[in-house]
């Protein structure tokens, strides 16, 4: 049922994004999709638990803010630089790649990473314990990182003299994408808190899932594409770690 519910979501996102001509409404829509079949998932099967009040009170607020700070991001940028590049690349089949390489496979992707919770809420196991309480704080740690990270970084893209530069203070002096590094943690958290149901161990995709694409697909290697051959990032690329937080290495800016 989720899985349905997410692709005939994703679906009518693909016919916004035609409308719009813009696909990069789908990183929108991404946040939305976990906050929408976790909810509905909760309504259908959810007993009042309170492991499945905790996981769709987290996903919640974590979508909703992720989709509110994208969209916000968004306003008057038009569509994404690698959007418009596989609006290029692919021609006269972009629509039909569109509707399967991007929504419906992000439909999937969705699914898969959203397990922690789905296996919770379709049975939330006994007792809240002791992998409840790491699992918390784990993701209250990674929510915060991702949450302060998009937020220096919004800030820092508002102002005119920063035009053309490359955030390196705050947290995006310690790691590159703190943001990506915050998504990655707060997933392990969601999955230790999983290990209390039953099947509750098949639930480790989601983040081993959302840590490849971040690190090898979709995430750090698309969004620095964008800075090939720009000295700035070189530089910076240079002394700070991709994603795992780290003191800069020698030559790093001070604040």
């Amino acid at each position: 049922m989720s899985l349905v519910v997410l692709l005939l979501y994703m679906t009518a996102v693909f016919g916004l994004a035609l409308r719009l001509k813009d696909n990069s409404i789908v990183d929108v829509a991404y946040g939305v999709a976990f906050v929408l079949v976790c909810t509905l998932a909760f309504l259908v099967y959810g007993e009042g638990h309170p492991r499945q009040w905790l996981v769709t009170s987290l996903i919640t607020i974590w979508g909703l803010r992720l989709a509110w700070h994208i969209f916000r991001r968004k306003q008057g940028e038009g569509e994404d630089f690698r959007y418009r590049q596989w609006r290029k690349e692919w021609g006269d089949t972009f629509i039909w790649r569109s509707f399967l390489q991007i929504f419906m496979l992000q439909g999937t992707v969705i699914f898969l990473v959203a397990l922690p919770a789905l296996l919770i809420i379709n049975n939330p196991g006994g007792r809240l314990g002791a992998f409840d309480v790491a699992g918390l704080l784990i993701w209250l740690f990674g929510f915060s990182f991702e949450a302060i990270g998009d937020g220096q970084l919004l800030r820092f893209k508002r102002k005119a003299e920063n035009h053309g530069k490359i955030i390196q203070s705050g947290l995006w002096r310690y790691t590159r994408h703190p943001n990506y590094f915050g998504e990655a943690v707060l997933w392990w958290g969601l999955f230790l808190i999983a290990l209390n149901v039953p099947y509750g161990g098949v639930a480790v995709l989601s983040p081993v899932l959302i840590n490849f694409l971040l690190l090898k697909v979709s995430g750090i290697p698309m969004l620095e594409a964008k800075y090939e051959g720009n000295p700035e990032f070189s530089a910076y690329k240079e002394r700070t770690n991709a994603l795992f937080p780290w003191f800069p290495k020698s030559g790093a800016l001070h604040e």
